[in-house]
């Protein structure tokens, strides 16, 4: 199981990944475009990336973005919401 700090902290780099790629999962969570399972899922995701201060770093560096960075296990989902 994840300790909170984990998965708090991946929270909001997953949070921070989609507003930069123009989502926005509260609303797609609320529009029923994001069953509250999968958005569970991209979480643990998340939490499974070996590089989140790269990720932290990246964020930084892009207020906007197209893409996220390749090694994101979210990154095509989170493109497709902002897409909606």
């Amino acid at each position: 199981m994840q300790g909170k700090t984990t998965r708090d902290r991946h929270e909001a780099l997953m949070t921070r990944m989609a507003r930069t790629l123009g989502a926005d999962l509260d609303d797609a969570e609320l529009r029923g475009d994001l069953p509250p399972e999968l958005r569970e899922e991209m979480l643990l995701a998340c939490t499974g990336c070996a590089d989140p201060t790269g990720c932290a770093h990246w964020l930084d560096r892009h207020k906007e973005a197209d893409a996220a960075p390749g090694y994101c296990r979210n990154g095509d989902l989170l493109r497709g919401l902002a897409a909606e």
